[in-house]
């Protein structure tokens, strides 16, 4: 399924069904955020979202516990999971999609480059990782795709 595609399935399920979306992004950026705002319709369930690309934003606006980030990394499925429960508690919204990772070069944080966590925080909670290749565009872009696409996947099965 194309993202695009898959970005506008979003967008109408959760219209329909009265609920709303945020994100809470780092190694994408933006660009999901970008990426769903680009579809006609978004401003209906997307209510915005934040950029925590620093360590210390991720504490301080999404509420991520210090002790997460000192225990797992920020490259970890518990500070994902957190940056999505923050996301959802600070906007209110339904469902919260968080991305974080290594875009590379080279590795951070003891992670090689591809290294990357998808959380989806809402009534189906789910978290992946995912190993990708390519250089920083190609990880990024691969992510919002991965992110769109399990996203789309867990409203589906939900119908």
């Amino acid at each position: 399924m194309a993202v695009n595609q898959s970005a506008q399935e979003i967008i109408a399920l959760l219209r329909d069904r009265g609920e709303t979306l945020c994100v809470a992004e780092s190694i994408t950026g933006g660009g999901l955020g970008s990426f769903i705002t680009q579809i006609p319709g978004a401003s209906d369930v997307f209510l915005g979202g934040v950029i925590s690309y620093s360590t210390r934003l991720k504490e301080t606006l999404l509420h991520v516990p210090q002790s997460l980030v000192e225990e797992f990394t920020v490259v970890s499925e518990e500070v994902a999971q957190a940056m999505a429960a923050g996301a959802r508690l600070a906007t209110g919204a339904t469902w919260a999609i968080a991305t974080t990772g290594v875009a590379g070069p080279g590795p951070s944080e003891g992670f090689p480059a591809g290294t990357v966590w998808i959380a989806i925080d809402g009534p189906t909670p789910h978290s992946m990782v995912l190993d990708l290749q390519g250089g920083r565009e190609d990880v990024r872009n691969a992510t919002i795709y991965s992110a769109m696409s399990a996203f789309s996947r867990i409203l589906s099965t939900r119908s």
